[in-house]
């Protein structure tokens, strides 16, 4: 076996539209595993460098209790030891500036034991003081990664609000800093906003998720550095090929969450377009794409969408390409066909609706509005059912009583711990697999 992924794409679809029929939808699993018999393509070797960032707010409120800065000193510690050795690394205090905490100049160092000793003594310094401000935090990290080819990960711890510059301060840094590299986002304790951070992990392709305790920061921290140092394919892109007159509505990930990348799009010729996907190893992502086409006649048969799964070349060169799919369009005049709803479609698309009904939800309770929160919860209850997402009917279960799940009858909780309304709110747009893919995949046959 080698250690390289293999990349292959897989497309989920009911091929057939009705007479006049326009629109095609598709789920598309990319799966990445270990290349058997000898070395993978030279387009999926690993990156020969990879950097991390870590990030860790020091703002005053990291000092209440005093437990909570303990705790992200020596998650940053254990962060650092998780590094390979070669890997360029830097640490970062943020506070109403972002501060150099190991090394002291704006720069990355290779990880070896005496790099690792030297910055864990000095995470062990950090105090906390003075206030938030996110976006000047990812712009020094943006400066440390520079022009670095390979894996460019951070780690964004924050306790609080974004309060010591404007939200188009931080919209600016993102704008600058997409695609550039991937940052995982994490807030601890029940003082920060999550869309606020769900802003800064979607437009960075990272993740965001809640730390309730401080106690759990070490082992989150090491999960998440330790998924940074699996990845050994940087700069993946969704490839969407379209013939003309057609074009693409929209491509979301759907899969282990759901995140919008259709506004994403890089133009790669009239009818083609990039859509980042960002470092991967071995693992499995889901998207759901869906393509307008001109009418055809019955019995007409085309490729709607032509799928590579890309990565750039070398300079001067073409992109590589790791994996191809289709995604067909027939027209037909038999109604059985035409209306029969792709099993795997229908179950993302509930996901995705999920989100947005746990989310608006959550805010028309905030502001008072209950009737609106009853009745987009109630939705949620019983999109969650349908799926099989266990994690969310129970996060939900914390926050309605569930009178009747098959028709979403629920009652809000008069009292609600806010922490337990910030986790449902920060998981809202995690995924699962439908409950036949779930049976698959543990037979140990690919999904």
């Amino acid at each position: 076996m080698s250690e390289q992924p293999q990349f292959t794409v897989k497309v989920d679809q009911n091929k057939y539209l009705p007479e006049g029929g326009r629109e095609v939808h598709a789920i598309v699993s990319v799966e990445a595993s270990a290349a058997e018999g000898g070395a993978a393509p030279a387009a999926a070797r690993p990156a020969t460098r990879a950097s991390e960032v870590i990030i860790i707010d020091t703002s005053g409120s990291m000092s209440y209790p005093d437990t909570k800065l303990r705790a992200a000193v020596e998650a940053g510690q254990v962060a650092v030891d998780t590094l390979r050795d070669g890997v360029e690394f830097a640490v970062v205090s943020g506070s109403n500036v972002a501060s150099m905490v190991y090394p002291e100049r704006p720069e990355l160092v290779p990880a070896n034991d005496e790099t690792r000793r030297l910055a864990k003594e000095a995470l062990g310094r950090l105090r906390a003081s003075g206030g938030t401000a996110i976006g000047s935090w990812l712009r020094q990290a943006d400066e440390l990664f520079g022009d670095r080819e390979g894996i460019r990960h951070a780690i964004l711890l924050t306790d609080g609000k974004n309060q010591h510059e404007t939200a188009e301060q931080l919209d600016a840094v993102l704008f600058r800093c997409e695609g550039r590299f991937v940052c995982d986002c994490r807030g601890v304790g029940a003082d920060w906003e999550v869309a606020e951070l769900r802003k800064v992990s979607s437009a960075l392709l990272g993740t965001v998720d809640i730390v309730r305790d401080p106690s759990e920061l070490v082992a989150d921290f090491q999960a998440m550095t330790e998924a940074a140092m699996g990845k050994s394919v940087a700069d993946v892109a969704l490839r969407l090929q379209t013939p003309q007159t057609a074009r693409v509505k929209f491509v979301k990930q759907v899969m282990p969450n759901v995140e919008d990348l259709t506004g994403r799009r890089v133009e790669v010729s009239p009818q083609a377009g990039d859509y980042p996907l960002g470092a991967w190893g071995e693992e499995g992502r889901d998207y759901h794409v869906s393509v307008e086409l001109p009418p055809g006649e019955v019995g007409k048969v085309l490729r709607a969408v032509w799928v590579k799964l890309v990565v750039p070349g070398p300079p001067g060169e073409e992109a590589q390409v790791l994996a191809t799919g289709n995604v067909l369009a027939e027209w037909t005049d038999d109604e059985a066909r035409s209306t029969r709803i792709n099993e795997r479609v229908a179950h993302y698309t509930g996901q995705a609706e999920l989100a947005v009904a746990i989310q608006e939800g959550l805010q028309a309770r905030e502001q008072g509005d209950e009737d609106t929160a009853t009745a987009r919860l109630g939705r949620a209850v019983v999109l969650a059912d349908a799926a099989g997402n266990d994690e969310i009917t129970s996060l939900l279960r914390k926050v309605v009583d569930v009178v009747d799940p098959a028709t979403g009858t629920v009652r809000l909780k008069k009292n609600v711990d806010k922490l337990d309304g910030m986790e449902l709110d920060a998981r809202s747009t995690k995924t699962v697999r439908t409950r036949k893919d779930e049976t698959v995949n543990n037979r140990g046959q690919k999904g």
